[in-house]
């Protein structure tokens, strides 16, 4: 029986294991980046490489095209936007949930400023890739979270100028002086005052 010290031990797998998610998270980074700088159609694998300085095949080893690698850097950074949707499923549709899902809305949106910025700057091009369609998905179902169902069109259109407001505004806000917590309190409030008018009762 190996020992854990032994080099085929469990402890040179581990040592493995972390080595290829450094490596994966690495191209990730890399090719996201280019996708950022020269668009998605116009980066190639053999470009990835080339900037990570290993071979083609090196990046095969990993992911077979750059949807995947695009698909994969979705599915990390993108998770909080999901695990948002997914708690406000279970959620009564109050005013107070509806605040809290756009809360935690703008902060994953705060953490992953790149990619969504990528796939703002990319929607055309994306928008028949898996992972274009997702996004879209996502976007949909957090509108349809903070609109009550038989909403008038008028506050239908509000709440989701809330959303894009958050949605938007995050991207704005390095053009803005002044503290950044700052500015990103401001804009939740912005947003979320919007959401709430649309909430509110009209005689």
């Amino acid at each position: 029986m190996r020992s854990a010290t032994d080099p085929g031990g469990p402890v040179a797998e581990k040592g493995t294991r972390q080595s290829r998610s450094n490596t994966r998270r690495r191209i990730q980074e890399v090719a996201l980046e280019l996708f950022a700088e020269q668009g998605y159609e116009k980066t190639s694998l053999r470009e990835i490489a080339e900037a990570l300085q290993v071979t083609k095949p090196a990046i095969y080893y990993h992911y077979q095209s750059k949807e995947e690698i695009l698909e994969s850097i979705f599915q990390g950074v993108g998770r909080p936007v999901a695990e948002a949707i997914e708690w406000a499923r279970g959620q009564p549709r109050t005013l107070e949930t509806k605040r809290e899902l756009l809360r935690r809305y703008e902060a994953a949106l705060n953490d992953t400023v790149p990619l969504f910025r990528f796939l703002r700057q990319n929607e055309a091009t994306l928008r028949d890739l898996q992972v274009g369609k997702e996004f879209n998905d996502q976007m949909t179902e957090i509108g349809e979270l903070i609109t009550d169902p038989g909403t008038p069109l008028t506050e239908q259109l509000r709440c989701m100028g809330a959303l894009l407001t958050l949605h938007f505004g995050t991207f704005a806000l390095p053009h803005f002086e002044g503290d950044a917590e700052e500015k990103r309190t401001a804009l939740l409030s912005i947003a979320t005052e919007m959401m709430e008018r649309a909430q509110t009762p009209r005689e």
